[in-house]
């Protein structure tokens, strides 16, 4: 079974300006798209060759999970992203405001979290087996499925996600993805672990 790259599910200039077409167009165009021919091209032949994209994170090691991981990664970035404003619903931002003190807090520590991880990775918000919320990041394609937790939300903080539009500005950048996070998406992963 082949894994093929998805449509975005917004147009290529759908998040400008906090976004570029340009930044799409390389990041999603050409960066997944070397992840996808990747996986399907180490997986081949292989026992993991059948396997749904979430079991190959969980089980594989070495290039197939970079790959396949960096994959299942940016898929899920993606695909919580919003052209529109979706805000945070009454129901969550409770558990937000429980977990993190209040709304500002959460978002002070996402920020300062996914500001200060050195290098490249991603932040994660996550639900742990207990149905804590928390703020992880993971450096180069760590992804939290592997450690049996259930990924909500995150961003890529590798250099390639905003170069083209912020340079060295991470802040910026973050600042401006936190406006384009559809929570209505983090909400639903909280019931199930899909792209939907």
């Amino acid at each position: 079974m082949a894994f093929q790259l998805p449509p975005l599910p917004y147009s290529q200039n759908a998040l400008a300006p906090k976004l570029s077409a340009e930044t799409l167009s390389f990041h999603y165009g050409k960066h997944l798209a070397a992840y996808v021919d990747n996986v399907n091209r180490l997986a081949a032949g292989t026992p993991f060759e059948d396997l749904p994209l979430e079991d190959i994170v969980r089980k594989a090691d070495g290039a197939l999970l970079n790959n396949a991981a960096q994959m299942w990664n940016h898929l899920f970035y993606f695909e919580m992203l919003s052209p529109k404003t979706v805000g945070v619903g009454p129901d969550f931002r409770r558990r937000l405001e429980s977990e993190f003190g209040s709304m500002e807090a959460f978002k002070a520590q996402w920020m300062a979290e996914a500001g200060g991880l050195f290098g490249s990775g991603w932040t994660w918000l996550v639900e742990d087996e207990a149905r804590r919320l928390k703020i992880i990041s993971l450096p180069n394609a760590g992804n939290p499925l592997r450690d049996g937790q259930t990924p909500l939300l995150c961003v890529d903080v590798w250099e390639h996600a905003y170069y083209l539009d912020y340079q060295n500005r991470r802040a910026d950048y973050l600042a401006a993805h936190w406006n384009l996070i559809n929570w209505e998406k983090v909400e639903m992963r909280t019931q199930k672990d899909l792209f939907s």
